[in-house]
């Protein structure tokens, strides 16, 4: 099935048992003083085991304040290094040292500060850096050098140098950010030859025989910033300066261009990669949204690069390689792209020094690996789950990998719950995807599935089990709005479904992720809908949405001539439209029909029905309170554990 995937590859003397590359991504799992833990191990050796070929982890070549890489740059970090170098190697992968700074260093004075090539206004911060002098320059290429000695004493198999994300190296090779007028600005040449010198110093540390690779933004995504044009000379130069891959990237993190939402198609920037491997001799990563091995596969076998590489597909899933191998697709946890990682990490970049950690939607043992266990337990039970949404397949799979005996009850005629209709709107389609590996994986478990199962608390009751789980999910809520029963208004799940059709124009009241995505849909899919209004109470529209994310999906929807308002609640609904208070003032927005998504209640009742079916009782998901996938997820993971 993976007939490239899968072949061995090498570069220089490292040689790779597959083609899968483990991205670079922060995760805050470091120590506070920055040196490598036992967390930090876990995390990446779970990756190893999962099968990828080489694991690409970032680390600070210069001191900088803040444990969201652990450092490099002192020798009291080569014994945590060795012991993860150890256990990546101990499961047959290889693993390679990025060398990032990012917008802050520690240079005389002892305290972070945003530094840059010039100081032009960084859009992150918020604020401008200092300008570096030659001098700081100078030390900065040499804590390079110096950091490259510990990663090869320290075990890594390879190296790598970041020039991408609008970060420091980036931002001198970039003309947006350097309008220095000295030897390190102006040309092409002079903006590049920071990045020279650092790969001239690694190189004089670990001498000719060690992998060194750049991972360099091939398109900045920026107004007046690289494109691929202006990338292909530069990468020549480092192939002739001795760098022996590149690795792509795309993007900085100010641009308004996403590169890992949803949005993005799969694969969307591989042509870039594409464009640099035609133009050296020396492999080439492809990145960004690439998570699943079949993209994968369609971008090595049309040409475009000779290794593809991911991130927050592992973070997702760290056996998706062995997975595939074995032809277990149907059991890869598909990362569904919410951002809601980045957005946790890229916290710290406006509250430096801050500690933050990476956390996974979909999976609820990423940073926890050490942890949690999914050992037997102590005594098999004869377990029920009610519901087949997101909690309830999790906490039925885990709790039957444990060895206990387990039914499900969906009243529907399949699981997934939710899922089933978040999966709708434009550029969800991995929301199925997750729904089904929820399934399948929970099945493979053991667990058996009873569709169309209205469950009564009596007939479970008399079945005698030992523990229930109850996961019924929520209801949508319909606020006691005056003419809520209108023939016009009509449920946002029954026009994501197609069950009901409106035209003319619209409005949405609620403006969380379901009614901004139910707009977008409308004018997406919508034959004759000529407008759509998204009314929300609050002060912010979508606030559940990453941070990294809502800038761009808002943009989307205002392009797409959605309008939206917020601080607005709504007092009536007529044949004519809408009335709302807005401040004190009272206004009737005209609309042909009014759509409802105001969100999901539970139901304690419902709950408390089968709280007595059973000795041990669990209630999780969107019955206790309507969260997001990932409170579900985790909720059911935590039951299935506790039986």
């Amino acid at each position: 099935m993976f007939k490239h995937l899968f072949t061995p590859f090498q570069i220089g003397n490292m040689e790779l048992r597959n083609r899968i590359v483990m991205l670079p991504m922060t995760t805050g799992y470091g120590e506070v003083d920055e040196t490598v833990g036992d967390r930090f191990i876990a995390f990446f050796a779970a990756r190893a085991e999962g099968g990828a070929g080489l694991i690409v982890i970032p680390f600070s070549p210069v001191a900088a304040g803040s444990p969201a890489e652990p450092g490099i740059f002192a020798d009291r970090f080569l014994p945590g290094v060795s012991r993860l170098t150890a256990a990546i190697r101990a499961h047959g992968a290889k693993s390679s040292c990025q060398l990032i700074t990012s917008y802050h260093v520690i240079l005389g004075n002892g305290t972070p500060e945003a530094v840059g090539p010039s100081p032009v206004l960084n859009q992150i911060l918020r604020r401008t850096p200092r300008a570096l002098t030659v001098a700081e320059i100078k030390s900065i290429v040499a804590a390079y050098g110096s950091a490259a000695r510990r990663v090869r004493e320290g075990g890594f198999d390879a190296l790598e140098v970041l020039v991408g994300g609008g970060y420091l190296l980036n931002r001198f090779l970039s003309p947006i950010a350097n309008l220095r007028e000295d030897e390190y600005g102006g040309s092409l040449e002079n903006r590049l030859r920071i990045v020279r010198e650092v790969v001239a110093a690694i190189r004089a540390a670990v001498g000719d025989d060690f992998p060194v690779g750049v991972r360099l933004n091939l398109d900045e995504q920026m107004p007046g910033g690289h494109t691929i044009a202006e990338s292909v000379p530069v990468a020549r130069a480092l192939e002739e300066a001795g760098v022996n891959f590149i690795d792509s990237y795309t993007g900085w993190h100010e641009a308004s261009v996403p590169t890992v939402a949803a949005s993005v198609p799969k694969g969307g920037f591989a042509h870039l990669a594409g464009a640099i491997r035609g133009a050296v001799g020396i492999p080439v990563i492809a990145a960004n949204r690439i998570n699943d091995p079949f993209t994968a596969e369609k971008i090595l076998s049309a040409g475009q690069a000779d290794l593809v590489g991911m991130a927050r597909a592992l973070l997702a899933d760290p056996e998706l390689p062995n997975k595939a191998l074995q032809g277990r697709t149907d059991e890869i946890v598909p990362c569904i792209a919410c951002s809601r990682c980045l957005g946790e990490i890229m916290s710290i970049y406006k509250n430096w020094g801050d500690g933050t950690n990476a956390f996974c939607s979909v999976n609820p043992l990423a940073g926890r690996e050490g942890e949690r266990r999914l050992e037997p337990a102590g005594k098999s039970k004869n377990v029920f789950v009610v519901g087949g949404g997101p909690a309830g397949l999790e906490a039925a799979r885990v709790a039957a990998l444990r060895g206990h005996r387990v039914t499900l009850f969906e009243r529907e005629g399949e699981t997934g719950g939710w899922l089933r209709v978040g999966c709708l709107p434009p550029h969800k389609e991995e929301i199925a995807a997750l729904a089904g590996s929820l399934t399948a994986r929970a099945q493979k478990a053991g667990v058996e599935i009873r569709l169309r199962h209205e469950a009564d608390p009596g007939t479970l009751a008399a079945a005698a089990p030992d523990a229930l789980v109850f996961a019924a999910g929520a209801s949508p809520l319909i606020p006691p709005i005056p003419g809520i029963d209108a023939p016009h208004v009509v449920p946002a799940e029954e026009i994501l479904t197609g069950q009901k059709t409106v035209h003319g124009t619209v409005i949405v009241i609620g403006g969380g992720l379901v009614g901004c995505e139910t707009a977008e849909f409308l004018l997406d899919r919508g034959a004759g809908v000529a407008a759509v209004t998204v009314l929300e109470m609050l002060d912010r529209m979508a606030s559940t949405v990453s941070m990294t994310y809502r800038p761009f999906f808002l943009a989307r929807l205002k392009e797409k001539g959605v309008r939206m308002e917020t601080r607005t609640r709504v007092e009536e609904i007529t044949a004519a439209g809408v009335r709302v208070n807005r401040g004190g003032v009272a206004e009737l927005i005209a609309g042909d029909w009014v759509i409802l998504a105001a969100g999901l209640k539970a139901d304690p009742a419902a709950a408390e029905r089968f709280r007595g079916v059973a000795p041990e009782f669990h209630a999780v998901g969107d019955c206790v309170h309507p969260r997001m996938i990932k409170e579900a997820v985790e909720e059911g993971f935590a039951a299935g554990m506790g039986l």
